[in-house]
């Protein structure tokens, strides 16, 4: 067999209403992009969304919304993708890393607390796998430390206490002690990556819990300034009879959404229920075989939330980093892509260069060390699973 890691799950329905917008004469931001955004609030439950074209746009586009820039400082998790922590250093502020807690991929909540100063503005946790982050004492953290808080805009200022911006690349779909992930943190960011559960090809949304004194509709207007060089009217609103003409309104950026890619979105958005509820069974099918052997792996459905099931992540006990490259190789020989969630941000180049060390994140590291992540996707078919489970069984068989 051969077993791609994350291909996209599209079907005639998605291909159908790309074909639709083609045909339509509109391919850039319009009718369906705004469609789009209104069914995931709707889904969601809050006022609005943004969707533009990436969950780092979204990410980066709050931060300045928010008035975040130098002299600033935004706390992550050590043990993330890039784009949870670049955003911060695109807007000028300084990146602060926080460990793992030694249990738990989430980040080190004591660590996090201890990190909050009077330059901090925001916090960014991260939903590894799909898995919400302990919202309740992310929360709990940030009103005990309010009074260090010296806000800089009007938005920071009716918050009124450091920001919870919301890494949300892996959970869209998951649920958090009975609330919609997007409907919990301040700000939420979901990616519509390829290689994501629900895509649109590249792409992303945010959503934002509403704010006492704080219109969202000007919020909503202020990232679509932001996402379109500050022009004043989008391409739609300027096909108005007469309506040609607009204003730049400041210097910013190009991140929209295209028709092409919402109309991808529409139509996943109307099969994503049953996605989500595949990978549960999945994911069950996946615990039975591998309890016996020992091996950790994310609790992705608990009495206080449920995981959308992004990613199925396996951590292999005793096993060395050679040791854990070498199952790697095998399960390829095997014609099986695996992958490694994550390559902790100190241990890259840049961040090196920014002045992280891994050694000051222990716990990152021994997650990494003895990581692999099994194919989990709706593609995936049973005969599939059953030759992952065998062959990941007989394998790890080797080591453990």
């Amino acid at each position: 067999m051969n077993i791609p890691f994350s291909p996209p799950d599209i079907t005639e329905l998605e291909i159908s209403e790309v074909a639709e917008a083609l045909r339509s004469g509109w391919i850039t931001t319009g009718p369906r992009t705004k469609k789009l955004e209104a069914n995931i609030a709707e889904w969601i439950g809050t006022e609005k969304c943004v969707c533009l074209n990436s969950q780092t746009a979204c990410a980066e586009m709050t931060l300045r919304l928010l008035g975040v820039g130098a002299g600033d400082e935004v706390i992550t998790a050590a043990y993330t993708y890039t784009a949870s922590a670049s955003v911060i250093d695109h807007v000028g502020a300084k990146i602060v890393l926080v460990d793992s807690q030694k249990d738990n991929l989430q980040m080190n909540y004591d660590e996090l607390e201890a990190a909050i100063t009077e330059k901090t503005k925001v916090i960014i946790p991260v939903d590894v796998g799909g898995v919400p982050c302990d919202y309740d004492r992310i929360f709990e953290i940030v009103e005990r430390k309010k009074h260090l808080f010296k806000p800089n805009n009007e938005i920071q200022k009716a918050i009124g206490r450091v920001i919870i911006l919301e890494d949300s690349a892996h959970s869209l779909g998951a649920e958090y002690k009975g609330r919609m992930i997007g409907n919990v943190a301040d700000f939420t960011a979901f990616s519509f990556h390829a290689v994501k559960n629900f895509t649109t090809a590249e792409g992303g949304a945010l959503t934002w819990r509403t704010i006492d004194g704080v219109s969202n509709e000007d919020i909503y207007k202020k990232l679509q300034l932001l996402s379109l060089h500050g022009q004043s009217k989008d391409a739609l609103a300027k096909t108005q009879l007469g309506a040609w003409e607009y204003d730049v309104v400041g210097p910013w950026f190009k991140c929209n959404m295209t028709d092409i890619m919402a109309a991808i979105g529409l139509k996943q958005l109307e099969r994503y229920g049953g996605m989500l509820e595949r990978r549960k069974t999945m994911i069950a099918r996946y615990n039975k075989a591998f309890e016996p052997l020992g091996i950790g792996v994310l609790n992705h459905y608990t009495d206080d939330y449920k995981s959308s099931g992004h990613l199925y992540m396996t951590r292999i006990p005793g096993v060395s980093l050679e040791q854990r490259n070498e199952i790697i190789i095998k399960m390829a020989e095997c014609g099986i892509s695996t992958n490694v969630h994550f390559k902790p941000l100190p241990m890259h180049t840049a961040y090196k260069n920014l002045g992280f060390d891994i050694k000051d994140y222990p716990n990152a590291y021994k997650y990494f060390e003895n990581e692999i992540t099994l194919p989990l996707h709706t593609k995936l078919t049973d005969e599939e699973m059953d030759y992952v489970i065998e062959n990941y069984t007989r394998i790890l068989k080797e080591y453990i």
